[in-house]
Order: structure tokens, then C-alpha cells, then sequence
């Protein structure tokens, strides 16, 4: 039986208790109740994370699609996130959210340690649409196999979401910046690919 939730408690000491008590696999639904108000900001930071970390190839395809479920909830203004009875019951390894938190859980600490909640108009129901908005359209891109073309996107994902649970508008206008950067990446890329294949095409055709 999971333990009951604390919202006063910083999410860092959460997700650190998570990783290290309980039975050797933790299910979606009880990371859920243990994140407790915070459901929403907290799972979109857990699989933003899981973007960001150097995993194998395909792994942010994986980690991408519960975002696209729970984003697009954000962008039309749920306040706690819905998430169907097969995808609660899914389990991970208690070992690897250990590894994959032991990464992440030092800089987290840090970031909470000087958070606070600032700039609050840009988490009413506009502010926290838009943070929706961008966290979609973000996931559309985890969820594409693009080398080394994923760390923005999942690091715009995790601040924005931290942000929604600091209620830090500081937070969240880091997390606009890269996403904005993220898409200067990606449109920079995108016309690399198209130049390269105009000039092999050149090339053959003239061959």
C-alpha cells in the first residue's frame, strides 16, 4: 500500500523516498498518489526527465507518449491528470527510477533550495495553457528518433514542469527560453538535412 500523500514536502524528497522504499517495482498510479495535488506538474517532470537522460535509441519514443497524454490535459485546463487504468498499472523497476534519479536529484535539490513561488500571473488559467501548449508540441518532437535532437525539448519539458509545481514564474520563462531555443535547433537542423540533400541530388543528377 503506498503511503499517503504530502504536498508540503519538496518533490525532490518525494521522488528520493520513492526510489528507495517500497517493493522492488513502482506503479504509475502510485506515483500518482504519492505526488498527490501535484500529480500533473510532477509525472510531466518525471518523463521530461526521462527524456533528458542519456538513454539507448527509442527510449524518449517511450518516455515521449505518456507526455502527449498528459500535456494536451494542461492545455485544456484539467487540474489533475487522467490517466486510463491499464497505464496506472504499469509498473518500472524500483532499481532503475534509483539510477535514472540519482542523476537528476542533486540539481533538483538545488533548484528547489532557491525556488519560490514568483510571477504568479503566469500560471492562471491562461499561463498554465500555454505551459500545456508548449509541453504538447514539445512531446510531438520527443517522441521522433532524432540524434541528440531531444535534450532541448526534454529540458524545456522539465523546467516548465517544474515550474508548475514551484509556482516559480522564473522557472517558467527558463523553460520558455529553451524552448524557443529548441525550435532554433530543430529549424537549423531541418535546413542542414535539406541543404546537404540538395547537393547530393546535384551532385547524381549531373553525374
Amino acid at each position: 500500500m503506498s503511503e499517503p500523500a504530502d504536498d508540503k514536502a519538496p518533490l525532490s524528497a518525494v521522488l528520493r523516498d520513492l526510489s528507495l522504499n517500497g517493493g522492488p517495482r513502482v506503479s504509475i498510479g502510485e506515483l500518482m498518489e504519492r505526488f498527490g495535488g501535484r500529480a500533473m506538474g510532477a509525472l510531466l517532470l518525471v518523463f521530461g526527465l526521462a527524456c533528458a537522460l542519456p538513454l539507448p535509441p527509442g527510449a524518449t519514443t517511450v518516455f515521449g507518449l505518456p507526455l502527449l497524454l498528459l500535456a494536451p490535459q494542461l492545455l485544456f485546463g484539467a487540474r489533475a491528470p487522467w490517466v486510463p487504468g491499464k497505464l496506472r498499472r504499469r509498473t518500472m523497476s524500483r532499481v532503475d527510477l534509483r539510477t535514472g534519479l540519482n542523476k537528476a536529484l542533486p540539481w533538483l535539490e538545488r533548484i528547489e533550495s532557491i525556488s519560490r513561488p514568483r510571477f504568479s500571473f503566469l500560471f492562471g488559467g491562461t499561463g498554465q495553457r500555454i505551459i500545456g501548449l508548449v509541453c504538447t508540441l514539445l512531446a510531438f518532437v520527443l517522441i521522433l528518433p532524432i540524434p541528440l535532437g531531444n535534450m532541448l525539448p526534454a529540458a524545456s519539458v522539465t523546467v516548465l514542469s517544474l515550474a508548475l509545481v514551484q509556482r516559480d514564474g522564473a522557472l517558467a520563462l527558463i523553460g520558455y527560453a529553451l524552448a524557443v531555443a529548441s525550435v532554433g535547433v530543430l529549424v537549423l537542423a531541418a535546413g542542414l538535412i535539406m541543404h546537404a540533400a540538395q547537393h547530393l541530388i546535384a551532385i547524381i543528377t549531373s553525374a
